[in-house]
C-alpha cells in the first residue's frame, strides 16, 4: 500500500477509537508470535479487560518494578475507556447513520433494538466517566517513564465487550470490527493474518498512548464545557431513539422535509443553527488546554525514545533506519525534523506567542488561540464563520509563519495530517 493511500485511509478512521491503531492491519505485516506472551494478552484475547485489570494490579503490587505488567496495565484501562464508552452507545441505541460522522460517537456497537432513554445529564456522565478512565490509562502508563519496555501483542486477536453483555464474543475482536468496517476499502482480512500479525510496543509506543489519551481527554473537557442541553433536547433523537425532551412530537413518524430514509432536513438545519453554546464550566477549557500542552511534551518524548532505538522488531511508529509494520510506509529525517518543527509552532500558537491568520479584515490580525481556552465565551459557530464570533480573540501580533506549513504539506507530500493522526 503506498504513502498516500495509507494515510489517507488512516484519515477516515480518526474518531475510530477502538481501531485507532488497527489501520496497520491493512497489510498484514507477519511478525510470528512471541516466544513469552506477556501477562496482559491473555486478558486482551479473552476480552475480560475487567478481570485483567485486577490481575495486573495485583502483580503490580508485589512486583513494582515490573514494567511490562505496567504498560499492559495501561493498555487495558485505555481500551477499558473505550469498552465502557462503547457499552453506553449501545445501552441508548446511537444512531450511526448520523453518529458515525461526530467525534466520540464513530464506535462500531451493533444496533441495540430495545434502547434505555438518554437525558443530557446521562450524556454528561458518559462524557465524565469516558475522561475518568482515560485518566486512570494515563497515569498507569505514565509510571514506566523513560523505562525501557518492550510489549508484544496480537492487537487484531483483542476482544470488546461493545454491547455490556459480559461476554466478548468471536463477533469482538479488534480484526473482525475492522474487517467489517472496511469491507471493500481494503483486501479482506483473514484470520491467519489476525494470528501472525504482532505489533511490539516499546517505550515511546508508551508516551505516544499517554498523548492519545490527552487528546481525549482534550474532547472530552471541551464537550462538557459547554451547555448543550438546547441542542440535545432538541435535536438528541438525531443520535439516540430515546431522549428525555419536552417535545416528544420530535419522535413522532411524521417529517416536515421527508425526502427518504429516517432524516428530516428541518432537524438538520436546526441541529446546526443550535450550536450556540453558553459556556458552563469554564475551568474545563483551560484543562482542555493543559491536555493539548501535555500532548505535545509527550510527543516530543516519545521521538526522542523512538529516535534512540537501535532495535528493528514490529515496530509500530519507526524511526527513519527502522521499517515498522505498516507496508509500504517509511519515515524519513525530513518527517521527523518537520514533525518536530510543527510542535514547536503549536506550542508557540497554544502560548499565545503567535496568532492564527484571520479570514476577516486586511489579514493584519490574528486570533489568540490561548485566549480561547483561558477566556471562554459562549461558542456560536455561524458567528464564528462570519468573524464576529471570534472578535473576543482577534489581535494585532505575531501571525503563524505560512511558511512552515507550506513545509509541512510539501514534506509529507500533501497528506500531513494523515500522518499527525499516526505521530501524534
Amino acid at each position: 500500500m503506498s504513502n498516500q493511500k495509507t494515510v489517507r485511509w488512516v484519515g477516515c478512521v480518526k474518531f475510530r477509537f477502538v481501531l485507532f491503531v488497527v489501520f496497520a492491519l491493512s497489510g498484514f505485516a507477519t511478525s510470528g508470535r512471541a516466544a513469552e506472551p506477556p501477562m496482559a494478552e491473555q486478558y486482551l484475547q479473552s476480552g475480560k479487560l475487567a478481570d485483567g485489570k485486577m490481575a495486573l494490579s495485583s502483580h503490580l503490587k508485589d512486583h513494582p518494578d515490573d514494567q511490562q505488567a505496567r504498560f499492559g496495565l495501561g493498555v487495558i484501562e485505555f481500551l477499558q475507556s473505550i469498552e465502557h464508552l462503547a457499552q453506553s452507545h449501545y445501552k441508548y441505541g446511537l444512531l450511526h447513520d448520523v453518529s458515525r460522522n461526530l467525534p466520540l460517537l464513530r464506535l462500531p456497537v451493533p444496533a441495540n433494538e430495545n434502547p434505555q432513554t438518554l437525558s443530557y445529564g446521562g450524556l454528561r456522565d458518559i462524557l465524565q466517566s469516558f475522561a475518568n478512565d482515560l485518566a486512570v490509562a494515563e497515569k498507569t502508563l505514565a509510571g514506566i517513564g523513560n523505562e525501557p519496555v518492550v510489549l508484544p501483542l496480537h492487537f487484531g486477536l483483542i476482544r470488546l465487550d461493545l454491547n455490556g453483555d459480559g461476554v466478548a464474543n468471536e463477533g469482538e475482536t479488534l480484526w473482525k470490527i475492522y474487517a467489517a468496517i472496511s469491507a471493500g476499502t481494503v483486501r479482506d482480512v483473514t484470520p491467519e493474518d489476525a494470528e501472525n500479525f504482532v505489533i511490539q510496543f516499546d517505550t515511546g509506543d508508551a508516551y505516544w498512548l499517554r498523548g492519545y489519551c490527552h487528546l481525549l481527554m482534550f474532547f472530552s473537557e471541551v464537550s462538557l464545557a459547554y451547555d448543550g442541553k438546547e441542542l440535545f433536547e432538541r435535536t438528541g433523537h438525531l443520535l439516540w431513539p430515546k431522549t428525555e425532551t419536552p417535545y416528544t412530537f420530535l419522535e413522532g413518524w411524521k417529517k416536515v422535509f421527508e425526502f427518504g430514509g429516517e432524516v428530516d432536513v428541518a432537524d438538520v438545519v436546526a441541529f446546526i443553527h443550535l450550536i450556540n453554546f453558553p459556556v458552563k464550566e469554564p475551568e474545563r477549557m483551560t484543562a482542555a488546554h493543559e491536555h493539548l500542552k501535555a500532548m505535545i511534551d509527550l510527543s516530543r518524548s516519545s521521538w526522542k525514545s523512538i529516535l534512540s532505538e537501535k532495535d528493528d522488531v514490529a515496530e509500530w511508529v519507526p524511526n527513519p533506519k527502522q521499517t515498522g509494520v505498516i507496508p509500504g510506509v517509511r519515515v524519513s529525517k525530513e518527517m521527523v525534523e518537520a514533525w518536530h518543527l510543527f510542535l514547536t509552532e503549536m506550542e508557540q500558537i497554544l502560548d499565545g506567542d503567535k496568532l492564527i491568520p484571520f479570514w476577516r479584515g486586511d489579514g493584519s490580525q490574528g486570533i489568540n488561540f490561548k485566549k480561547v481556552f483561558t477566556e471562554p465565551t459562549n461558542f456560536d459557530l455561524i458567528l464564528w464563520i462570519q468573524g464576529t464570533g471570534a472578535a473576543p480573540y482577534v489581535e494585532q501580533g505575531q501571525i503563524t509563519n505560512p511558511e512552515v506549513w507550506e513545509r509541512l504539506m510539501r514534506v509529507f507530500q500533501g497528506e500531513f495530517i494523515g500522518f499527525a493522526i499516526w505521530f501524534n
